[in-house]
């Protein structure tokens, strides 16, 4: 993909997206929801993958801005980031906007 050919926000949300685009990402972020924030070791304990396996997805989610942690100790806790989310939402309810008032249909 030649990036110079695309808006700023286009790669952003795209690079987003991708980010988005593995379900243990999603498990994690629906996790995270019902929790509200916990260390790695716990979403182990829910999700059927190995210990490095999940630190490389919080990675990940926490480059993008998904998620944020805090250390505590030697562990790291894990939230969600709001910024993260509202990032995505806001592009989303603009084009469900877009689409409500030009009555955008096949």
């Amino acid at each position: 993909m030649k990036k110079k050919e695309y808006t700023e926000e286009q790669v952003e949300i795209s690079n987003l997206l991708k980010v988005l685009g593995h379900p243990a990402r999603i498990a994690i972020i629906e996790h995270l929801l019902t929790v509200k924030e916990c260390i790695c070791g716990q979403i182990v304990d829910v999700l059927p993958l190995a210990q490095p396996t999940v630190s490389l997805h919080l990675k990940e989610l926490r480059n993008a801005g998904f998620i944020k942690g805090t250390v505590e100790g030697n562990t790291i806790c894990y939230c969600l980031d709001e910024k993260g989310i509202q990032r995505i939402t806001t592009y989303f309810n603009r084009a469900r906007e877009i689409l409500k008032s030009t009555n955008m249909c096949c």
